[in-house]
């Protein structure tokens, strides 16, 4: 045991773990925002239209699956707990699966602009250089005061994670939120067939994983993040 924690970079680990959590919670308050939005109140009713992750938690997908990923030294993934939808309550139903679907990953690419933004203006004051590593895009400077250190971690896993489940989540692979985005614009022959394959979504989603697909999708993603940001 004592080795395994002196092979994991606890204090990463928890930075890590605080901003999967906040960037889920949010992830989740907002699919329930937009659907309130759209004259459904079930999620607004359950209490998920709230930053609070308590509501938003899954024991396995927000925890459990961290953690194994952690100490396997995987990147930290994982999900919240679904918030739950009554399409039958929804004003323009196509519209709404679409918007609903998206505010997902849209949110999150909302938080991974915003740490972008403020990288950026600390690199352009030298305060934070970059370094281009997974866990340390960037890093603080020499002579810059210790709380920078964990700041300029938590700036690069704010922007990579969000990016990260952005990118994932509008893939069109069920249960997938781009699977319902991709759902709504097939011609009713097409999205018939593709419902179909909803009940084998887990297991599509592992082989495309096991594949390299979702890393050959990233990668050029994160080439260009780490381009903009040497700009």
């Amino acid at each position: 045991m004592e080795q395994l924690l002196q092979r994991i970079d606890v204090g990463n680990l928890i930075i890590w773990f605080i901003v999967l959590l906040f960037s889920l919670s949010f992830h989740e308050a907002a699919h329930a925002w937009t659907s309130y939005r759209f004259g459904d109140d079930t999620g607004k009713l359950q209490g998920r239209i709230t930053l609070n992750p308590i509501a938003h938690i899954d024991p396995i997908g927000t925890i459990l699956f961290p953690l194994l990923s952690s100490i396997g030294g995987l990147p930290l993934l994982g999900w919240a707990k679904p918030v739950q939808t009554n399409p039958l309550l929804w004003r323009d139903k196509t519209k709404a699966n679409i918007w609903v679907s998206a505010a997902g990953p849209l949110s999150n690419f909302i938080l991974a602009v915003i740490a972008f933004i403020i990288i950026k203006a600390l690199l352009m004051s030298g305060i934070l250089y970059l370094n281009g590593g997974y866990y340390t895009l960037v890093m603080a400077g020499p002579d810059q005061p210790a709380f920078m250190t964990p700041l300029a971690v938590l700036l690069s896993v704010m922007l990579l994670l969000n990016v990260l489940l952005g990118v994932f989540n509008f893939i069109p692979v069920p249960p997938l939120d781009g699977s319902h985005i991709l759902e709504e614009m097939l011609p009713r022959s097409m999205a018939e067939a593709y419902y179909q394959i909803r009940p084998f979504g887990f297991i599509l989603l592992y082989l495309l994983m096991f594949l390299g697909v979702f890393t050959a999708i990233f990668v050029p993603v994160y080439k260009a993040v780490l381009y903009l940001l040497a700009a």
